[in-house]
This record gives structure tokens, sequence and C-alpha cells, in this order.
């Protein structure tokens, strides 16, 4: 089943359109979100969440049409959009029980279970927190109502090596009795690498891509070859040439292979295709 469906979701800045974003995420997968700094993610998300009114388009969660469900779909959802960072000088537990009122369906011993694994101290305050602990508590807030959907906007940012692998398990662990989903934003490739199932493109407000993660990466290949193999034919097929006094690399879509002998093919990761195809 669908638990999220968008659907030409337009939004209008000064100097930004969000321009008829759609795509679906089915219940128990993980879809990572990518696209460079400006391109719509947050906008994306903020606007699916109602936080910013989109100009148009329609947003339904299991099934319900979130415009007209608000109260309903947002039960469903755990949303952090980066670290707790309001109230500092309050305890994590006096912030708790406020959030719990309004989540009928809180566990409470689901949220101990996340403070401690995530090694944190209900009687601490906000600004005594790292960074990384802040997103951590966020986290632990967004997961203990029984959210069958997480949206998060950067949700490893600014933890360590160590903490993000800790939270990527966390996500596959979540998402294994095939209800849950999560819909993350991130800059961090490598964690998309480890856990997604399906990517989402956003480039200049469009959806340039929804794919699964797999045929994602198997449409691109890196190529790399001498100056002298660069010829007009091959340029037009390229995707984020660069040129250097070795030789040239770019992007190159699977469809278009083989290439001239003496000319490298290998495989490109999610870096490597956001890097070129920016570029380009």
């Amino acid at each position: 089943m669908e638990i999220l469906s968008v659907v030409d979701l337009c939004k209008s800045y000064e100097k930004f359109d969000l321009k008829n974003v759609s795509f679906t995420l089915e219940q128990g997968y993980i879809m990572g979100f990518i696209g460079r700094n400006g391109a719509g993610k947050t906008t994306t998300l903020k606007s699916i969440m109602r936080l910013v009114h989109p100009k148009s388009g329609k947003v339904t969660i299991l099934g319900k049409d979130f415009a007209e469900n608000e109260f309903y779909c947002k039960q469903k959802i755990g949303f952090v959009l980066g670290g707790v960072d309001y109230y500092p000088k309050k305890k994590l537990k006096i912030i708790t029980d406020v959030t719990k009122r309004f989540f009928p369906e809180w566990d409470d011993e689901k949220h101990l279970s996340l403070l401690k694994r995530f090694d944190l101290d209900p009687e601490k305050r906000i600004d005594e927190l790292s960074a990384g602990m802040r997103v951590k508590y966020s986290l632990a807030l967004a997961l203990s109502h029984n959210a069958q959907l997480l949206i998060l906007d950067e949700p490893t940012s600014g933890l360590d090596p160590v903490s993000r692998d800790d939270l990527l398990c966390l996500f596959q662990d979540l998402i294994e009795d095939g209800e849950h989903s999560i819909l993350f934003s991130t800059h961090i490739t490598s964690d998309l690498e480890k856990c997604a199932d399906y990517i989402t493109y956003i480039k200049d407000g469009e959806i340039i891509a929804s794919t699964e993660k797999d045929l994602f990466l198997d449409e691109y290949r890196l190529v790399q070859g001498p100056i002298d193999k660069l010829t007009s034919e091959l340029t037009e097929k390229l995707i984020g040439v660069r040129k250097h006094k070795f030789g040239f690399e770019a992007l190159i879509r699977t469809r278009y292979l083989p290439v001239a002998e003496g000319i490298e093919v290998e495989s490109a990761d999610l870096e490597a295709i956001m890097v070129h195809i920016e570029r380009g």
C-alpha cells in the first residue's frame, strides 16, 4: 500500500518555484531524497507537511487526503527538521512531557528505550547537548508516537560515523515489519548507499528521477580517457565533462555504451552521479 503519494506539488517564491513535484512511497521502504542546496528538498518536505502552503497539488497519507485529514495524517508522521533548538534552558523530560500531549498513541516505554539507545539523559537541558545529540533527541520524539511514516530533513547531519551507522541500523529495523517507511533528505550519499531502497532526485525545483536505487545507479557509468578520445560525437553523450592535464572524466548513460577503445568505464556511486549531473 502507498504510505505517501505526492502529486503535482507546486510552491512559488520570488526567486524559486517548486514545479509539479510527484513521487510515491510504498510501506516498508526507505527513500532517499537528494539534490544540491537550494534544489527544493526542504521546500518539498515542508509543503508535504503543510508547514508552508503549496500553490497546488495533492498529498495523501495511507490513502487519506492530507489537506482534508490533517490531524489524522500528522499523527501518522514523525517529522524531523534538524535538531531540537527550542526552549534551550528546558530539560529533555519537560519537552517530552509537553510533546506527548499532542499524540494519543505516545509510547513512554518506546521513548525511554530510544533515549537509552541514543545515550540521552532526560535530566539534561537542550543547551547542554551537542548538535548531533539534539538531532538524536528530535528523532526520539518523532519515533515515540507510533508514526508509520518518518519524514526527515538531514537526519544524519552533525552525527559522528558511529552514531550515523547506528541510526541507519535503526531505520532498517524500523521498516522490517513492512508497515513503516522513511523519506529522508541528505547530502551524505554514502548513507543512502547503505540503506535506501529508492532514490528521488530533485534539481531546480523539478523531480528528474524517482526510482529504485539500484536501477538509478545502473543507469549511469563513469568514463575517463585521453583528450584525443573526446570527440564531438562522444561529448554530446556525456554529462558534466571535466577536463584536466591527464585527459577527461564524465558521466554517461549506460544505454550509450560501449564507447571508443582506450576509454575506461566504471560504475558510478550516488555522489559521482550528483556531481556530474549538477556540473552538467
